[in-house]
């Protein structure tokens, strides 16, 4: 397997060209028979651990999004975060996903996907090069089979891990991506640091979200969970299903059931960084989370069903050839007392 694998100041470096997938279960030293490759952080008071990236083995081997990051359990002060909030677990299914996982869009499809010819690849930004079949549309939701998955290198220290993705595209996409997850210190945070290079001779012209699959506590969602932004969100959509806006804050008339859901695109929100500002809460469990980032939102959607209630919000991103973009995402965990929380 051609793979290099080397220790240094404590961090694990792997670098392995996703033919032949990353094969070293990071968090215990050996890749169990059945397993899916894994990872774990921690520091005083978070425990992360996350799925790693592997076209062979991977938990995730959809083409919908980033391969990097994806966290499967976060735990902080005897609450859990994230877990799986669908039914039944298959790698190639496009949301067969945990964690705040995120996704890139160029004219609400890969990028390069308008100018490929059937036959011919367009980019999947942190997945690779996927072919394009003799379609009509873009299908957002389908898994493409992958042409080139680029070249991944994993570097881990005790409480943070860094992902970097590398791809170069015979039609002029080339890009280093790189994803960094750490944990603060002593402090109930979680860092998210992007970068995006752009290696080729073309514009990287995307708008990236993350979907935010909050799991709390494995509650339902209904009257116990609230969604709190830093502006009054307004539905672009009729509200349905128990769905309300009270001010800044969506909320719940019931406990959703199977089948119900709703979506829609939020509109309030200014152009300053300031508005990129959520939070989202279990009120009978006492267990929130903070979220911020340093650039403006583009978009914000909300979406929900009777497992998940996720805020999606968007940041622009125009890279010129040979320039870079950076942005970062926080994640403040907390506590609430039960009655207060009420």
């Amino acid at each position: 397997m051609p793979e290099n694998v080397s220790v240094r100041n404590g961090a694990i470096t792997m670098r392995a060209t996703c033919q032949w997938g990353l094969s070293i279960l990071l968090s215990c030293g050996a890749l169990l028979a059945g397993d899916f490759p894994k990872a774990e952080i921690s520091n005083r008071v978070i425990r992360a651990e996350l799925m790693l990236p592997d076209a062979r083995r991977g938990s995730y081997r959809g083409t919908r999004f980033d391969w990097s990051g994806i966290i499967s359990s976060l735990q902080y002060a005897g609450h859990e975060y994230f877990g799986q909030w669908y039914e039944k677990h298959d790698p190639l299914i496009h949301d067969a996903i945990t964690g705040p996982v995120e996704e890139f869009l160029t004219d609400e499809a890969g990028l390069g996907y308008k100018e490929a010819a059937p036959g011919e690849s367009f980019v999947r930004i942190g997945i690779g090069a996927v072919n394009k079949p003799n379609e009509k549309a873009y299908r957002r939701f389908e898994t493409y089979d992958i042409a080139d998955p680029g070249v991944w290198t994993i570097r881990k220290g005790r409480d943070w891990i860094e992902f970097t993705h590398k791809l170069a595209t015979r039609n002029g996409y080339a890009y280093i991506y790189r994803k960094k997850l750490r944990l603060a210190r002593d402090k109930p945070e979680l860092i998210i640091e992007h970068s995006l290079k752009n290696t080729g001779r073309k514009i990287i012209d995307s708008l990236q979200y993350n979907h935010n699959f909050f799991v709390i506590d494995r509650e339902t969602v209904g009257p116990d969970v609230a969604i709190r932004f830093s502006f009054p969100p307004r539905a672009r959509r009729p509200l349905s299903n128990g769905v309300e806006i009270k001010g800044e804050q969506i909320a719940f008339s019931h406990e959703l059931q199977k089948g119900e859901s709703f979506f829609s695109e939020l509109d309030g929100f200014g152009a300053e960084a300031k508005d990129y500002d959520f939070r989202i809460e279990n009120l009978k469990t006492g267990a929130g989370v903070h979220v911020t980032c340093d650039r403006p939102l583009e978009r914000m959607y909300f979406w929900c069903m009777r497992t998940v209630a996720s805020a999606e919000p968007y940041v622009k991103l125009d890279v010129e050839p040979h320039r870079e973009a950076r942005w970062t995402l926080k994640y403040d965990f907390y506590t609430m007392a039960q009655s207060s929380a009420k």
